[in-house]
């Protein structure tokens, strides 16, 4: 019975101690921990210029002209945010940077919703003549199409004209929007519609009531996308508009360097605020961002 019980208390005590891992799992180990390294690595390279541009804008003029670099100001200022403001036409550009935005991005918005759902839901004549049109138009760069655009918005009179660059900036960003909201709209089955308009629904009911909720991550990562394009274009507003009253933040930026050479101070400043919209709206929206981009991604 003594050894019995002895075996018996060998066998537990055996198995209770934790497996050694194996070659494999080391390995493996090893080689997420290098990638983790070079992911860190990566991200404080892209992170590097963003740290700069905000040290910059707090650094005095005799600082940021040395050869010696300074990681940290010396002697912090604001001098350089005050240079910045009063930059000739700074309120102008600023209100006009946030009415391209809103108007361009919401008559996109709504557009480009209703075209993906006729594309998602509807069978019609042309439908894939439609959607190859729509991702050629994608594929095609800016420089291209920007002669074109001042050739049509010159004949119609509508250079240096918010409105022209409006409808530009509809067509830059609509194409797109088209095609992702597409394919969220794509992933919700159509038997919500049908459930829905055998219970008594009208058309309009279950497009506001089944299909924008379910849609609604998608237009929020979608939007931000617009946002983003339209917030930072420079091509077509300083081809289109020569008035120096109907110009965005961006031409706003490049009016810090001037041909006396460039003040690197209120640069940096003026970079810092014209980032400071985009940053401010993805913390406002950052919950809905991951659910859009991963809403397609499993079918239910």
């Amino acid at each position: 019975m003594a050894v019995l019980t002895h075996s018996a208390r060998r066998d537990d005590t055996t198995r209770t101690v934790p497996p050694v891992p194996t070659r494999r799992k080391r390995r493996g180990r090893g080689v997420t921990r290098t990638l983790n390294g070079v992911a860190v690595v990566v991200a404080a390279l892209f992170a590097f210029p963003i740290y700069w541009m905000i040290n910059t804008s707090f650094k005095s003029a005799n600082e940021y002209q040395t050869f010696t670099p300074h990681f940290l100001p010396q002697s912090p200022t604001v001098d350089n945010y005050t240079s910045a403001v009063h930059v000739l036409n700074f309120g102008d550009d600023l209100i006009n940077s946030i009415i391209l935005t809103l108007v361009s991005v919401s008559i996109s918005l709504v557009v480009g919703f209703l075209g993906a759902l006729a594309i998602a839901r509807f069978r019609f004549h042309g439908r894939k003549s439609l959607i190859f049109v729509v991702m050629m138009v994608q594929m095609l760069p800016m420089a291209v199409m920007i002669l074109p655009m001042y050739k049509i918005l010159a004949g119609i009179h509508q250079t240096d004209s918010l409105w022209g660059v409006v409808a530009i900036y509809i067509g830059l960003i609509l194409p797109y929007m088209v095609w992702t909201l597409r394919g969220f709209i794509v992933n919700v089955p159509k038997e919500l519609d049908e459930a829905a308009l055998v219970d008594g629904c009208s058309r309009w009911q279950t497009f506001y009531r089944i299909i924008l909720p379910l849609v609604g991550p998608g237009l929020v990562a979608t939007s931000l996308y617009g946002f983003i394009q339209i917030w930072n274009e420079w091509l077509v507003i300083s081809t289109i508009n020569r008035d120096n009253t109907k110009h965005n933040l961006m031409m706003w930026l490049t009016d810090q360097t001037t041909l006396r050479g460039t003040a690197w101070g209120p640069l940096m400043a003026s970079a810092v605020i014209t980032s400071l919209p985009v940053v401010a709206v993805f913390l406002l929206i950052q919950r809905h961002i991951a659910t859009g981009l991963t809403a397609g991604a499993v079918k239910g």
